[in-house]
Parts: structure tokens; C-alpha cells; sequence
């Protein structure tokens, strides 16, 4: 976008037309999501607007989904960033959590811990299916990244106006493991940014990938080549998506507080985004749907707008070689739109020994449509990677289909 039409979007919103500066937002936005805006005016048609109103209060107050909660804490990144965590310890049942023995006078071998990184406009608790099967049987960490979550915004982003790029990220996801893992084996879980996050860890300290990594999962991701992303889209939509999406982003993220208004009078609208570019299945339970619209829902469009552009920076390939070594799995939703599976193909020919998982009809939240799907491969690579016994079971990790009523 050029800079009298951002200087344009800016004006619109200056004059406090927000109904406006949605429709502006709306019209990006629906490049992208025409096919989501034609099932929402289907649905119009059926179900009165306070209908569906009724619905997501219901869903919000008797989903269960993001309910879980471990230790809280606080890291502090290389800016001044606080990132929020949370850990879950290995339990014996009906006590706490056991001190490190001492063998010899010396203290046991700390346990492995598995340290899950989130994606772009989620938080932490979109592991919400993993994190309630792996409790009990392995140590977790669980992380908001900068500007997500329960986490603060970032310092260098709203002090000094420094761009957030993945290199930031890779030092962040640092300091969250030199306070929750500083010392034994770590497996790294990442999904989308969080994957990338990962990459650039890896990139930044491969002597820590090498000395203490011992797995690593890479759910629905890429290494690079983002900016070539079709979304599904025909030519002419992707050409023109691509021209104006950031600056209406940017332009758009100079006035939050009016835009924010915007989403919640177009919430019908962004609910069938969310779907369409989340999920790939029909029959996923309305609960599961309405819990990611809230994730995304909650970063801020200052948020998005601010962290949008790095992904068309992010080429991690070089920094794979630092797994090659590792028990990995590349693991993609055949149908994503966000981060098409050939991206995850892509990883796993420079990383051979890894295992790759393809979802049918899954889209970018796998872990979310088919948790078992992930839970279990997750589950073999913490047992190949020795995080848990051979035979150990993890605990039930529920379904995100629709039950019947």
C-alpha cells in the first residue's frame, strides 16, 4: 500500500467514521476470507444476530478449553519484555512435586522438560488438549510469546518502535528456558511462529541445541518463502492481498481502540474467518471453534499489524541442520491455508530422519481439530527421545468433533 493510501485509511479514522474504518479493514480482510463472508450471510439468513449472540456467552461460559493452569512465573527478555509462563511438574499422586535425590552426594539427572511455543494471535492454552494428556507424565512449560497472552508488550516495540522480527522471538523463548529449564534435557514443541521461534533459537545458540535439546516437534510451520502463500486464493486475490494488507494493517493498527469497536460490531464476520483459516473439518465441536476465535479475537490489531511483516523476513533453513541429529516430527494439517503443508514437506527433506505427519482434512490448528492425531505422535517422540518410558501412557486427551446431543 502506498503511503498517501495509508495516510488515507489514517484520515478516515481520525474523523471518527469507524463504521468506515471497518469497512476498510472488512474489505482487506474479505480478499482473504470470501469464501468465509458468503457462509456467514448464509447463516444470516437462518439465526437472528442475538441468536448467535446467546450462543458464544453460552460457549465461553461452559467451554472448558483454556481452563488449565500450572505454576505461574515471569521471564525477562534481553529488552525488558516480561513473558509469562506457566510449568506443570510431574506430580506423584496426592503429593507434590519431588525434589531432585541425591545419588553418591550428587543430585539425580534433572528430568526432561517440554517446552511448547504458541502461534501468531494465539497464547499458551492452544496446547490445551496436549498440555491435559501430558500431565503427570512429563515435566511442561508453557509460554506466551511477546505481545500475546498473559504476557507484557513488547518493550522494544512500543518504546522505541523496533520492529518484532523471529530473531527476537528465538532470544525470548531463551530466556523463558534459562528460567523455567536451566540445567537437563529439553524438547522443543512449536507450532506455526512458535515453530519458527524454535528455528531461531536454533539459529541464535545451536550450542544449547546441542548440549541439551534431546527432540523437537515442528507443528504446522515453515522455515521460509511465507510471502509466497496463496492463503487458497486465485492470482489476482493473493496479488492484491499482498499490495494492500500491510499498510491497511499498519494504518489500521494507528488507531486500535476504533478498530477494536469495528471487530465487535463485525464479529459474525471475523467468526467465519476464523473458521475458515483454522479448520478444515465440518464436524468440529462449536466449543473448540468459538475457544480459537476468542485466542485471536484477543491480540490486539496493534499486535497484528506489528508482527505481520516479519513473517515475509523469516528464512530459517539453514538453522534445520542444527536437528539433524535429533528425533524430530514435522507435523502439518493437509488442508492449511495459513501454512500450507508443503512448507512442512519442505523441512522434512532437509531433515531426512524426521517423521512427517500429514492430517487429512485438518487445517492450521491441528492440534486443536485432531488433538489425538498430535498427542499421539507427540507422545512417541517424547518415548523415542527418552522424556517418557516405553509403555507409558498419557492421559485422555478428549475430541475436538461435535458429539451429538
Amino acid at each position: 500500500m502506498s503511503e498517501s493510501s495509508a495516510e488515507a485509511v489514517a484520515a478516515v479514522a481520525s474523523a471518527g467514521n469507524w463504521r468506515r474504518a471497518t469497512g476498510i479493514a472488512g474489505a482487506a480482510i474479505g480478499v482473504v476470507a470470501a469464501g468465509a463472508a458468503a457462509g456467514v450471510a448464509i447463516e444470516r439468513l437462518t439465526v437472528g444476530r442475538g441468536m448467535r449472540q446467546k450462543a458464544r456467552l453460552a460457549l465461553d461460559s461452559a467451554g472448558p478449553y483454556g481452563s488449565l493452569r500450572g505454576m505461574p512465573g515471569k521471564a525477562r527478555s534481553d529488552d525488558g519484555t516480561e513473558l509469562y509462563y506457566e510449568v506443570d511438574d510431574v506430580e506423584p499422586e496426592g503429593g507434590p512435586a519431588p525434589r531432585r535425590r541425591r545419588l553418591f552426594g550428587r543430585k539425580a539427572p534433572a528430568p526432561v522438560t517440554v517446552v511448547f511455543s504458541h502461534g501468531y494471535c494465539l497464547s499458551q492454552d492452544s496446547w490445551h488438549f496436549q498440555r491435559a494428556a501430558l500431565r503427570g507424565v512429563v515435566r511442561t512449560v508453557h509460554w506466551d510469546q511477546r505481545s500475546h497472552g498473559r504476557s507484557e508488550r513488547g518493550v522494544a516495540q512500543v518504546q522505541d518502535g523496533v520492529p518484532v522480527d523471529i530473531e527476537q522471538l528465538g532470544r525470548d523463548l531463551k530466556a523463558v528456558i534459562d528460567a523455567t529449564v536451566p540445567e537437563g534435557p529439553i524438547v522443543l514443541v512449536g507450532h506455526s511462529m512458535g515453530g519458527m521461534t524454535v528455528m531461531a533459537l536454533a539459529d541464535q545458540y545451536p550450542e544449547l541445541i546441542r548440549d541439551r535439546v534431546v527432540a523437537v516437534a515442528l507443528v504446522g510451520t515453515s522455515s521460509g518463502k511465507l510471502g509466497e502463500v496463496n492463503f487458497g486464493l486465485p492470482v489476482a486475490g493473493v496479488n492484491a492481498v499482498r499490495r494492500v494488507l500491510p499498510g491497511v494493517l499498519k494504518a489500521l493498527g494507528q488507531r486500535a481502540e476504533l478498530v477494536e469497536r469495528g471487530r465487535r460490531a463485525t464479529a459474525d464476520l471475523f467468526a467465519g474467518i476464523i473458521k475458515r483459516y483454522s479448520f478444515a473439518s465440518r464436524d468440529v465441536d462449536p466449543a473448540v471453534a468459538r475457544f480459537a476465535e476468542r485466542m485471536i479475537e484477543a491480540t490486539p490489531i496493534d499486535v497484528v499489524a506489528e508482527y505481520y511483516p516479519a513473517f515475509a523476513d523469516h528464512d530459517k533453513t539453514e538453522a534445520l541442520a542444527h536437528f539433524a541429529q535429533l528425533p524430530v516430527l514435522v507435523l502439518a494439517g493437509v488442508k492449511d491455508l495459513v501454512t500450507p503443508s508443503e512448507h512442512s514437506e519442505a523441512i522434512a527433506d532437509l531433515l531426512p530422519d524426521a517423521e512427517l505427519v500429514l492430517v487429512p482434512d485438518a487445517g492450521h490448528l491441528v492440534m486443536l481439530e485432531h488433538p489425538e492425531v498430535v498427542t499421539d505422535r507427540l507422545a512417541d517422540l517424547l518415548t523415542r527421545a527418552g522424556a517418557v518410558p516405553a509403555g507409558a501412557t498419557v492421559g485422555g486427551y478428549g475430541s475436538s468433533t461435535a458429539q451429538p446431543g
